[in-house]
């Protein structure tokens, strides 16, 4: 058997239960993916946007809503060895990709202040530019789980707010084009296993800018990351809880909420009630 039928079997097979169907009920929950879509995937270089690519691949061909779909890696400035890589691992996953380029590892390399935060946006407004410039309606990203709940942390201890990524979302600054994440209720050390299993190795950040800063050691996101793996080893469900939390907010008991950029205290309706 071909190895990328071997790593479409596992999906559907071996991890079945954590990632095929939590793919599928976010897809089906949160209502990601109508009929005639046209979906721009987006392929980093990872494990979660290559497994995000081999998902839309299945469920293309066993889903019952009909839609289409192109998968698109942008070349930030990699370096020849990461940008082999990919290729590499495209040709081996049987994904037709399409690689175009940008500037923005040249551009973020001098700034010094949350150069991810810079990269992140520049990022987003080359992937916008190139579904309009596709025909694509959605974008479809590879966020999991891990990501959600390291979000939201990430929001209450630095910037003072509850927040989270959302399942979905419309652009801003694109009109008629949407934002999706179908493997919102994946967990990342199941994608982990199915790399693994199938013998799969991905390039991670592949930033110039983060390696040179020794970033890993220094992220806000890999201290929240630490932060919930010592609260897991004490509450395994934790993870689940804080996600389960922005599903279920008491508005009775919070001292104030903003809605469109707009603040209301819990004291504009004190006395009514």
């Amino acid at each position: 058997m071909e190895k990328y039928k071997e790593v479409e079997r596992s999906i559907i097979k071996r991890f079945r239960k954590e990632i095929w169907r939590q793919f599928i009920k976010a897809v089906s929950d949160y209502e990601l993916i109508d009929e005639g879509d046209s979906i721009m995937v987006c392929i980093s270089g990872g494990k979660d946007s290559f497994l995000l690519a081999k998902c839309i691949e299945e469920l293309q061909k066993h889903g019952k809503k009909h839609f289409n779909a192109k998968y698109v890696v942008m070349n930030p400035g990699y370096t020849d060895y990461n940008l082999n890589m990919i290729e590499k691992n495209a040709k081996t996953l049987n994904i037709p990709i399409e690689i175009f380029e940008s500037d923005i590892f040249s551009v973020i390399e001098n700034v010094e202040k949350s150069p991810c935060y810079l990269c992140a946006r520049m990022r987003r407004g080359y992937l916008y530019s190139k579904a309009k410039d596709l025909g694509c309606n959605k974008i479809a990203l590879g966020h999991h789980f891990d990501d959600v709940i390291e979000t939201t942390l990430l929001s209450m201890f630095y910037s003072s707010e509850i927040k989270t990524m959302m399942p979905k979302l419309h652009s801003d600054n694109f009109k008629g084009l949407e934002l999706i994440r179908p493997l919102y209720l994946v967990k990342e050390q199941d994608i982990i296993s199915w790399s693994k299993f199938n013998g799969l190795n991905f390039i991670d950040c592949a930033c110039k800018v983060t390696s040179k800063l020794e970033y890993e050691k220094k992220s806000k996101r890999q201290e929240v990351k630490s932060i919930i793996k010592k609260l897991k080893a004490n509450n395994k469900n934790v993870d689940y809880n804080i996600f389960k939390a922005l599903d279920n907010v008491n508005l009775n008991c919070v001292l104030g909420t903003k809605e469109n950029g707009v603040y209301k205290s819990f004291l504009n309706d004190y006395e009514r009630k």
